[in-house]
């Protein structure tokens, strides 16, 4: 067995369990020995591992997004490169620098002919997006807001100018080319609603966490947008 099909199959053994396991048990099912053992543990905490050790209790994976290396094909790198481009040109500024984060992650750990492809893809994002309008709430708050499952209260004004008060489930954040949008259940409505972020002048929490699991809404939330107009 090469170390680089030993450290991921060490990774692996760690990712199965969910409970501590020691050094002993590790290096008896590898077949090498604790000393061999220790420093392949080291070396995936180098690389990002989230691996946690206590002295006579184990090792344990903690929660944690972690890439081990990586063989991609030259599709699949068109995609990701497609993709994160995309998150460049019509992300906020917070996503932007996690896209640019995300590339230089996978980057790293491509060998010489994935690194190639990446940094002379087939596929382009097409040409710079226009500034998009200015948001009174920043998307830094819908998301926390969203991931908190936190219903808001926002104040809304409609194509007309004309304003009024919401209370929402904010389910997902959507960027297009010109607009984004945040994809909400409305109360008043009793139904989904797409809400143009450039449009909402106050977003305040209500202290209620709405029901449900979110991924079902996302995907009730896509229905509607397929049978109705966006906003």
């Amino acid at each position: 067995m090469s170390r680089t099909t030993r450290l991921l199959t060490l990774l692996e053994m760690l990712r199965s369990r969910r409970v501590p396991v020691t050094a002993y048990e590790l290096a008896s099912e590898l077949g090498v020995s604790e000393r061999t053992l220790y420093r392949d543990i080291a070396t995936l905490i180098d690389q990002g591992a989230p691996i946690h050790g206590e002295a006579g209790i184990g090792y344990v994976l903690k929660p944690g997004l972690f890439l081990p290396p990586l063989m991609l094909s030259e599709d699949e790198i068109d995609a990701v490169v497609l993709g994160l481009r995309y998150v460049d040109q019509r992300g906020d500024d917070v996503l932007r620098k996690a896209a640019a984060q995300a590339l230089a992650k996978i980057d790293a750990v491509l060998n010489a002919s994935g690194k190639d492809a990446m940094r002379a893809p087939t596929v382009s994002s097409g040409p710079p997006v226009q500034e998009f309008p200015v948001n009174a709430v920043p998307l830094t708050s819908l998301r926390a807001a969203i991931r908190g499952q936190c219903k808001l209260r926002i104040a809304y004004l409609d194509a007309q100018g004309e304003p009024s008060d919401r209370v929402v489930w904010p389910v997902v954040l959507g960027f297009l080319d010109n607009v984004r949008i945040l994809g909400a259940w409305c109360e008043k409505r009793q139904d989904f609603r797409s809400f143009r972020t450039d449009r909402i002048a106050a977003a305040d929490e209500t202290g209620e966490r709405y029901p449900g699991v979110r991924s079902v809404l996302i995907s009730r939330y896509r229905a509607h947008l397929a049978k109705s107009t966006p906003w």
